[in-house]
C-alpha cells in the first residue's frame, strides 16, 4: 500500500514550531531570510512522496524532487519510478492511495495507468510486473493521508534558524531527514505549459 502527495520546501517560509531548548541558550529565533537579487535557486521546491507500508517491513517514504511543479508528465514518471522500485522488491500490486489532485485525476494519468496496467497483465505470464490500483482519498480530507504528518515534522527538522539555505542544501537535508536516496531531479517536459 502507498499513499502518495506532493508538497512545496520553501526556502524562506518560517515553519509553525515549537522548541524546547536549554534555559541558557534561549528561545529559538527563525529569522525572515529575503532572496538574493542574483539568486538562481527557485523559492521552493516541489517534492513528491509515496509512504509504503508492507507487511514485515518498516514504512519507508520514497521521494522524487521537481524542477517547476507537479504536472501529469511528471506524475506519470514518478508512477513509473515507483513501479520499477517496488517490481525489484517483489511487489505485484500497489494500493496507491492518493488525493484528487489534477495532476493525479487527468485523463492522461489515468490513460497512462490503465496502458500500464494493460501491459503488466499482458507480460505477467513471462515476467513479473506491478499493477497500480487508484485509491482517491475523498475531496478537501488530506487529514486521512498518513503522508501528511510526514511532511509537517520534516518541515520543521530541516529549518535553519540564521541563514537562508539552497535549493541543493534543502533537497539534502530533506532527504537525510527521511533517510532516502536523493534522486536526480524531475524536469517538466518541453511540450506541458
Amino acid at each position: 500500500m502507498g499513499f502518495a502527495d506532493e508538497t512545496w520546501w520553501s526556502r524562506f517560509a518560517r515553519p509553525q514550531l515549537h522548541s524546547w531548548g536549554e534555559p541558557s541558550d534561549g528561545p529559538l529565533r527563525l529569522i525572515e531570510q529575503a532572496a538574493p537579487k542574483d539568486d538562481p535557486d527557485p523559492k521552493a521546491l516541489a517534492c513528491y512522496g509515496v509512504l509504503l507500508r508492507q507487511v514485515g517491513q518498516a514504512e519507508r517514504l520514497w521521494l522524487r524532487f521537481v524542477e517547476g511543479r507537479p504536472v501529469s508528465a511528471l506524475t506519470e514518471e514518478v508512477l513509473d519510478w515507483c513501479s520499477v522500485r517496488l517490481q525489484e522488491a517483489g511487489v505485484r500490486v500497489w494500493a496507491l492511495i492518493w488525493d484528487n489532485a489534477s495532476w493525479h485525476v487527468s485523463k492522461r494519468v489515468r490513460a497512462w495507468i490503465r496502458a500500464h496496467n494493460r501491459h503488466v497483465k499482458q507480460v505477467q505470464q513471462v515476467q513479473q510486473g506491478v499493477r497500480i490500483l487508484p485509491c482517491s482519498l475523498p475531496v478537501k480530507s488530506p487529514w486521512l493521508n498518513p503522508i501528511e504528518p510526514q511532511w509537517v515534522h520534516g518541515k520543521r527538522a530541516i529549518v535553519e534558524p540564521a541563514r537562508l539555505l539552497s535549493a541543493e542544501e534543502i533537497a539534502d537535508r530533506v532527504c537525510a531527514y527521511f533517510d532516502c536516496s536523493h534522486e536526480s531531479h524531475l524536469t517538466i517536459p518541453d511540450h506541458v505549459a
